[in-house]
């Protein structure tokens, strides 16, 4: 099956090609540099330059896969969730080319293809489900953080989920607070390898909760109030990078113990990860620790595939259609809240 897979449901544009489980093409067009004048994400900016990057994104798509429109047997898009106007682009521009084609068009969960984006490997990009195992999968990224126990191909139920910020969102934001630039995540990444871990001790919100949810609304203003008590650490470049360490210690380590102890509770021996904040080098260097420790197999996201991506929504579509699932309508709409199950 040839199948042309498309991503537009926050900031990015990407268009892949996907052929019986290869990765022929993922080409990926960044609005990072449009938002970070802003700090953050414009949603009608985001949307104005989807318009202006599908067509010329497609297009790069195929000419790498070195196939035609015509080559086609399906295409895939991302339903939601998202931001409306971003997600809208590219829904209907799949749509739209799929009734021109007279191809099937199928609509992804975002979330449920991260589910997969761990077993997408190798160069060139393959989806490895010879290697499958059941697994709890961590989806942590600045729009969502969530626990996910995946018994098997194509069936999952959530376990738990963040009740208020994500743990993407508290790593900007908090960046944001002690000025650094746009995206601040990465950036306080950086720092937080040459700091203290133990310099300054912050909250693990529901880190001793007998449940799987996520909370860091409660860590983010704790470091608030201590930037406002102590404005001159700021000015101090170890005092900065102690501080960012101990962030990003609070937050993996709330990430990591949750996700061991659910792991070991229903009995799987594979832990996977994805979304952004996977490429958080604290994160991935914890992760493996503990799985080590645990006994656990651990399956990272690829870097490149850990933040949004239309290689993942082609993956889980190619696989969807091949096990029998029906096509959406040619009039379905967009979910912008369709959480995953």
């Amino acid at each position: 099956m040839r199948l042309l897979a498309i991503e537009t449901s926050c900031d990015e544009t990407s268009a892949a090609v996907i052929c019986d489980g290869a990765v022929l093409s993922n080409v990926v067009s960044s609005q990072i540099k449009l938002h970070a004048e802003y700090g953050g994400v414009v949603p009608e900016l985001a949307s104005r330059e989807h318009l202006r990057n599908l067509l010329p994104v497609i297009r790069a798509a195929l000419n790498e896969a070195n196939l035609s429109n015509a080559q086609l047997d399906a295409v895939a898009v991302t339903q939601g969730p998202g931001l409306p106007a971003a997600l809208m682009v590219g829904f209907k521009g799949a749509q739209a080319f799929a009734f021109a084609l007279r191809r099937p068009f199928l609509g992804i969960n975002h979330h449920e293809a991260h589910l997969y984006s761990p077993w997408i490997t190798g160069q060139p990009p393959r989806a490895d489900f010879a290697a499958f195992q059941p697994n709890v999968s961590l989806i942590v990224s600045g729009g969502h953080t969530m626990l996910v126990h995946v018994p098997g191909e194509l069936k999952h139920r959530v376990l738990g989920a963040t009740i208020d910020d994500a743990a993407g969102e508290c790593f900007d934001k908090i960046a944001k607070l002690i000025g650094l630039p746009y995206p601040g995540g990465p950036e306080l990444d950086k720092l937080a390898a040459q700091g203290n871990p133990r310099a300054f001790d912050f909250p693990r919100p529901l880190l001793h909760e007998a449940n799987d949810n996520f909370s860091f609304s409660g860590l983010k203003t704790s470091v608030r109030y201590f930037v406002r008590d102590h404005p001159h650490l700021l000015e101090n470049g170890q005092s900065l990078r102690d501080l960012c360490a101990s962030t990003q210690a609070a937050i993996v380590q709330v990430l990591v113990t949750k996700t061991m102890r659910a792991a070991k509770r229903l009995g799987v021996r594979c832990v996977t990860a994805s979304g952004g904040v996977t490429c958080n080098s604290g994160l991935r260097n914890e992760l493996a620790a503990a799985c080590a420790k645990n006994g656990f197999t651990l399956r990272l996201a690829e870097k490149s595939l850990c933040t949004d991506n239309a290689a993942m929504i082609g993956i889980l579509a190619e696989r969807k259609l091949l096990a029998g699932h029906a096509p959406s309508p040619s009039d379905a709409e967009i979910n912008v809240g369709w959480a995953l199950a």
